[in-house]
């Protein structure tokens, strides 16, 4: 890969953000020969903690599995992977238990570090013929016209016949093009860590509704390290971000009724606000997408951030095949339209879930554990809601 070329002007296809959605879905394209521009200020870094591991981990679906190997990218990954999970809440004794072999796998998902993913696609990209890299800010101004997109990096200027913006959540390019966002306040922060336990996690991923908010622990590779989401008000994340390293310790212990015995340590606290939303478009433009988190935001209590993004790259390179020209009018308007259902479905689903398990009154929480109760004893729904969070439904493979 070829890095701050003067004379680059002119390429197919300008990715904006190098997070793992831009970076994939720009392997992706320069995989099947087409010529790739990624904008990024700099290559992600590994941000390794006090047990040697990212502090920032994430869950990949068997749908993502496969686009990382056909990026030739899982080889190079050491994730965990969880055959079990367990789900249950603050009030009830009903319990929600997902099993791999009821569906005749052997895991339903795996738990990567964030900086390891990042630098295992980017590797593969300084080793593309057909990548170039201007390590820059956003750009300063976007101009999209019939025949190309002009891009505008200071000085220096771009074009390409499709511009894909991949830049995050606060997207610099999607306000830059006035795009109109829908945002969902959760009224939740999360805070993530890892931590280690006294029990090994069994390669189970545990998730506990509280009235606040859901706490997960997730398996890590050392058998008794779980990566930690816990999301909650914001008052309550202020207070568990000034606790001294005991304290925490024995609030998680008991948020998660020690189901992985005592947490003995933790690593560095982290939080960031939850917010949910879908932009007005995925395609405001016949020579623009919007993709991965600069598209949508969704919660993360059932982990689908980022497989929504793999999805989207999935969807895109699909939609690419065989095209003389990316950015051809009408070629995106299908792809664009049905990945913005599937952002509103989610994103409405797992508002209603976070405030149906938020309710306190008695009458709910009865219905909510009867309801689980009913699915937990229902292998077909059982398994019909489990291929639907792998990436296999017939819902998820018809939105893509």
């Amino acid at each position: 890969m070829q890095a701050n070329e003067a004379d680059l002007n002119k390429t197919e296809v300008v990715v904006v953000g190098g997070g793992p959605v831009g970076a994939a879905v720009a392997l992706g394209l320069a995989d099947a020969g087409r010529d790739v521009c990624v904008i990024d200020k700099r290559r992600p870094q590994k941000r390794p903690g006090k047990f040697g591991m990212d502090s920032r981990a994430t869950a990949l679906s068997p749908a993502s599995q496969v686009l990382l190997a056909e990026l030739e990218v899982w080889q190079r990954l050491k994730p965990t992977p969880y055959g079990t999970m367990r789900v249950w809440e603050e009030r009830g004794t009903a319990e929600l238990c997902f099993d791999a072999e009821d569906l005749g796998r052997t895991e339903l998902g795996w738990i990567q570090e964030s900086g390891p993913l990042s630098d295992a696609i980017w590797t593969r990209l300084f080793e593309h013929p057909n990548v170039q890299l201007i390590r820059a800010e956003t750009p300063s101004a976007v101009a999209p016209g019939q025949q190309e997109v002009l891009i505008h990096l200071g000085e220096r200027r771009l074009s390409a016949r499709l511009l894909i913006a991949a830049d995050g959540g606060k997207s610099t390019l999607r306000q830059q093009l006035g795009v109109k966002t829908d945002v969902w306040d959760t009224d939740q922060v999360a805070v993530t860590s890892v931590v280690r336990t006294s029990k090994a996690h069994a390669n189970t991923a545990w998730q506990r509704f509280l009235l606040d908010g859901p706490v997960a622990l997730l398996p890590c590779a050392e058998a008794h390290n779980a990566a930690l989401v816990w999301s909650q008000s914001p008052a309550a994340a202020a207070r568990r971000m000034e606790l001294d390293d005991a304290a925490f310790r024995t609030e998680l212990t008991q948020a998660t009724e020690a189901r992985l015995g005592e947490v003995e340590a933790a690593d560095r606290r982290l939080r960031f606000p939850l917010v949910q939303s879908v932009t007005a478009t995925f395609n405001p433009h016949h020579r623009i997408l919007l993709i991965g988190d600069a598209a949508r935001v969704v919660h993360p209590l059932a982990g689908l951030g980022l497989n929504l993004g793999f999805e989207d790259v999935a969807g895109l390179l699909r939609g690419a095949q065989g095209a003389l020209d990316p950015g051809a009018p009408g070629l995106w308007r299908i792809y664009a339209r049905r990945r913005r259902l599937r952002a509103l479905s989610m994103v409405r689903f797992l508002s209603a879930l976070q405030k149906f398990y938020g309710l306190r009154q008695p009458a709910p929480a009865w219905l909510r554990n009867f309801g689980v109760r009913l699915v937990n004893h229902s292998a077909p729904i059982k398994r019909q809601l489990v291929t639907e969070a792998l990436g296999f439904g017939p819902v998820a493979q018809g939105m893509r």
